[in-house]
């Protein structure tokens, strides 16, 4: 049975983030992962492909807007941070990454503009090795400028 802190936790959202997708960051991305697919390098191919466009690699939302931590990516502050803080006072310190899912519905094109919304959707407790922990699961779902999601990551974060 997970602790009321805790269950009180499930279902709160983040306040949305927005994210701008620059044509020249989703060349620099496509560079950092070391894919040279043409429809995130090459304007003329994306224009002739049937997304009329450069768009980016599966994953990638652009850059925040505004941010105040010197890491937006990282699993602390924010919501993540308070269940991460909770789980801690309850005897849970220690944090494991548990997993990360994708669900790409929509390509994500140069110039579009998405906000992001992170909220918790699950949190339950699993015992191994006779050692109780919790497993957190945060959804962010990313959605463009038109009102369409784009894509949805489930990110899962184990406390013992």
């Amino acid at each position: 049975m997970i602790p009321e802190q805790v269950a009180n936790l499930i279902g709160k959202a983040q306040a949305p983030v927005i994210y701008e997708v620059e044509r020249g960051a989703i060349k620099k991305y496509a560079d950092a992962i070391a894919d040279r697919n043409p429809l995130y390098w090459d304007e003329e191919h994306a224009r002739n492909s049937r997304y009329g466009s450069i768009i980016a690699p599966p994953g990638f939302a652009g850059w925040p807007t505004q941010w105040t931590g010197a890491m937006p990516f990282l699993p602390s502050g924010g919501l993540r941070g308070t269940v991460l803080e909770t789980m801690a006072k309850l005897g849970y310190p220690r944090v494991l990454d548990g997993g990360v899912e994708f669900e790409f519905i929509l390509p994500v094109r140069a110039d579009d503009i998405l906000v992001g919304v992170t909220k918790v959707i699950d949190i339950y407790e699993r015992e191994s090795k006779g050692a109780k922990m919790f497993l957190s699961v945060f959804e962010t779902t990313f959605t463009n400028q038109n009102g369409a999601v784009a894509f949805k990551i489930q990110q899962t974060l184990i406390c013992r």
